[in-house]
């Protein structure tokens, strides 16, 4: 399924913080802060709250600037964004600001919860039931698959947030961090306790927006086994990048690799033909990197844009045996090998039988085939 890239919104106190316990919604940004949401609204293919965000807030959602919604109509866009929300147990107010502002509403939820929203709620509204039970994979699977979002703004609440971000399934984070305490223990936070993603996520931007500090983060740590993580797209976009930078060659594919470590951290990145070694793979020489009795090979991940080679002309040591000789169990993939230069060369299949989860994120194949296209025949370039 192709995932939307998911972007998670919200300001908070320097104590971290949503809100505080009275009544009235506390505001925590001003507004610049609030112009700059309007554009990222904008420039948003969808916005999604959770329904205790819907209940409490009560929030139109809407972008507020005539100029930005003219914009998206020119580029043959709705005036509006998609608006979506998820309840499990379908218990939402048909009178919601949410249902009657803006354009199309989609809600998601299970089979008893979409049962008790249809007919309840207001001509026009999609209810999409999941299930019995509502995951987050199977909504971003049918926001990306079915709706065709490929941007989805997340504004909340704090569960929503917590849960995205602990499954390993936020592109990005944009925190606005007002100047102010709230200090009730009550009061709602950003994120919740549990078991996240390890390491340190990768600071992209910081700027005083009026009174607040934004900040941009996105994340660093791989997914585990065959379950792939918003960081695992990202690190197979960096490897298809790399592919681009290799000398060209008629006679060898261009790839790129990077191999992380469990938390994060880079370990190496190569791609074919690097230093002037006309017949060296970008897995041999990321590999070549790094010490053999490196530990952390053992829970790191091979990012490489083509399916590794478990067959070649040009030395004993195919990369799928490489990878499973450096104690590696887990590859991230955009692409399989096409027989142009070895026939059914499978080396997913080779690494699987050896124990190694291997992943394939077919949305980057274009990408991975980019700088290969003089090698393909033109019905499969694209």
């Amino acid at each position: 399924m192709a995932h939307p890239y998911v972007l998670l919104s919200a300001a908070v106190s320097l104590d971290g913080f949503l809100d505080d316990t009275g009544p009235e919604r506390l505001l925590l940004s001003g507004p610049e802060d609030f112009d700059r949401v309007d554009e990222v609204r904008a420039g948003s293919d969808a916005i999604l709250v959770g329904a205790g965000t819907v209940r409490t807030d009560n929030p139109r959602l809407l972008v507020n600037s005539a100029r930005r919604r003219a914009a998206r109509v020119a580029a043959g866009l709705p005036e509006y964004p998609l608006k979506v929300t998820v309840s499990v147990s379908g218990d939402l107010d048909p009178e919601a600001l949410f249902w009657h502002t803006g354009g199309a509403k989609t809600v998601y939820s299970t089979d008893k919860g979409a049962e008790r929203l249809r007919g309840r709620l207001p001509a026009g509204v999609e209810v999409v039931a999941l299930g019995p039970d509502m995951q987050w994979r199977d909504v971003l699977g049918h926001l990306g698959d079915v709706k065709g979002v490929r941007r989805l703004m997340v504004e909340g609440g704090g569960q929503v947030h917590t849960q995205l971000l602990r499954q390993g399934l936020a592109d990005e984070l944009q925190l606005a961090v007002a100047p102010l305490f709230v200090g009730e223990a009550g009061a709602p936070r950003m994120f919740g306790p549990g078991a996240y993603p390890p390491g340190r996520m990768r600071l992209v931007e910081a700027r005083v927006v009026g009174d607040v500090v934004l900040m941009r983060y996105v994340p660093t740590a791989p997914g585990t086994g065959r379950l792939a993580f918003a960081a695992d797209r990202r690190w197979l976009e960096a490897a298809c990048e790399l592919a681009a930078q290799c000398p060209p060659s008629r006679t060898a594919f261009s790839v790129g690799a990077v191999i992380v470590a469990a938390d994060g951290t880079e370990l190496a990145r190569a791609h074919s033909r690097e230093g002037g070694d006309a017949v060296v793979h970008a897995e041999e020489a990321a590999l070549a990197k790094l010490d053999p009795a490196d530990p952390r090979l053992a829970a790191a991940t091979v990012y490489s844009s083509l399916e590794p080679c478990a067959r070649r002309a040009s030395r004993p040591a195919p990369c799928a045996r490489l990878i499973i000789d450096a104690g590696v169990r887990r590859v991230v993939t955009a692409w399989r090998e096409p027989d142009t230069f070895v026939a059914s060369a499978d080396g997913n299949a080779l690494l699987a039988a050896q124990g190694v989860d291997v992943v394939v994120l077919p949305e980057y194949e274009d990408l991975a085939k980019a700088p290969n296209a003089h090698l393909l025949p033109p019905a499969t370039r694209t």
